[in-house]
Parts: structure tokens; sequence; C-alpha cells
């Protein structure tokens, strides 16, 4: 099946649903920022620490699959030259929405995060990627896709799923219980009939390794340099016993 038309598909209709995840910053949010007081998330609930981030005045920054006007918009406020990468035009249109409302620099371009052919080598000071990379079957090439368009000394900032999240009945875990039915590498094609999954309308899921999320960025060249992990902040099961998400701080030596 044609993954990525559908889940792009399927962030359009999260747009209109308002998903957590597609409502911008506010005004008050944004003037905060432009008084160097702000912080941003690439996992639910925890800030990234501000010690992750490089002196923002002036940088070029790329928010990678980012769309949705909230972390974009903040880091632009702060300074930065902000490039945001998304699949969704209407997430992008959300970006582009608070960057005209709050007179802000910013600008959106619509593309995939496993190809950034559209920028130069050594394009960018920063990366911001909140989790977003359990869309893509294949997540070597977001990390190479990174490392190449990121200046040396650069930062990337990703969140992604911890793949312990993906090992449990779905249904069994609303009804409070936690059962294994899944294996890792998680895909959800191998549970369920591409007619069931386009039927749904739900966004098609990958549960990557740790090696594939950590040791692929070491891979493609970075040093892990800072790492966290995150929960749903109490309002799934299973934070009951461990967290569901991840972040780490990845740098480009040379």
């Amino acid at each position: 099946m044609e993954i990525m038309d559908h889940n792009k598909h399927s962030w359009e209709l999260k747009v209109k649903q308002r998903n957590p995840w597609t409502v911008p910053v506010n005004i008050e949010d944004i003037q905060r920022a432009k008084n160097n007081d702000w912080s941003i998330t690439v996992t639910t609930t925890k800030p990234v620490p501000k010690e992750w981030f490089p002196e923002l005045s002036g940088k070029q920054v790329l928010c990678l699959a980012s769309g949705g006007g909230q972390q974009g918009p903040i880091l632009a406020a702060a300074g930065a030259h902000v490039m945001v990468l998304d699949f969704s035009k209407s997430q992008l249109e959300q970006d582009a929405f608070v960057a005209e409302r709050d007179q802000l620099t910013l600008q959106t371009v619509l593309g995939s995060m496993t190809d950034l052919s559209m920028f130069a080598s050594e394009s960018f000071d920063l990366i911001v990627h909140p989790v977003s990379n359990l869309y893509v079957p294949d997540i070597a090439l977001v990390w190479e896709e990174a490392f190449r368009v990121l200046k040396p000394g650069g930062v990337l900032i990703s969140g992604f799923m911890n793949p312990v999240f993906y090992l449990f009945d779905w249904e069994l875990e609303e009804k409070g219980i936690l059962q294994v039915k899944h294996s890792i590498p998680y895909s959800e094609l191998d549970y369920s009939s591409e007619e069931e999954i386009m039927r749904s309308g739900i966004a098609l899921e990958f549960g990557h390794t740790l090696e594939a999320q950590v040791q692929g960025q070491i891979r493609a060249g970075f040093i892990i340099a800072g790492f966290y992990e995150d929960t749903f902040g109490g309002k799934k099961l299973l934070d009951q016993y461990t967290s569901s998400f991840i972040a780490t701080k990845a740098i480009k030596l040379v």
C-alpha cells in the first residue's frame, strides 16, 4: 500500500479534528519566546532541556516532520531562522498561520523526512525532530539525511517511541489489561489487512527497535550526547510501569 499517502491523509483528518499535535501555540507563548522565556517538547510532557540548544539567534533550524504550529514558531520567535518540513499541507498551514499572526520569519516546505534533497549539505545548525519517525518503515534514511544537511558541530534533537509501547494488545490495554501480542520491530501491516487499515483511517505506524533508533543515529555519524524518557502523563496504563517515549541529543562532530 502507499504508506506515505495513507498517513498523509490521516494527518489531514487529525488537523480537522484538532488533535493536540495540530493545535498552534498561542500569542502569549510567542511573546514569551520573544523575551527568551520559551520551551518546546519533542515527546509529550517533558520540555527539552534548555542546555541541549545552541544560542538560537541567527541560527538555521530545520523542524523535521514537525508541522502543527508548535515547535517552529517558538524557535522563530526566539531568534532562529526556521524551516518547517512536513508531509501534511494542513499541518504546515498551522505554522504559516502563526507566522502571519505574530509576524514571524518562518518558511515551510512540503516533503518527506526521508528525502531532504531540496536542501544542500551542511545547511542547518540545528534539527528538531519530534515523535514522527513511527510513520515511516525505514528510519535509516531519516538519520542519514539529517546528518548530511547539518553543519559540522550541528545538533539533532529527536523524540521517538520506546518500542516497548508496541508490544501490547491495544484493545485489552483500554480495558486495563497489559497482554503481550506484538513483536518488535512492529508493523500494523503484520496484524491488519490493507483494507482494514484503509477503512479505519488511522495512521499506519511502525515500532522501530532501539538499535534502529539509537545505533541508527550513531551509524549515520552522530555522537549521542543527551537522553531522557517521557510518558503519556498518566493517560495510558503503560505509564504505571514504564516510559513510552525517548528523546536524544545527537551531535555531528565533523
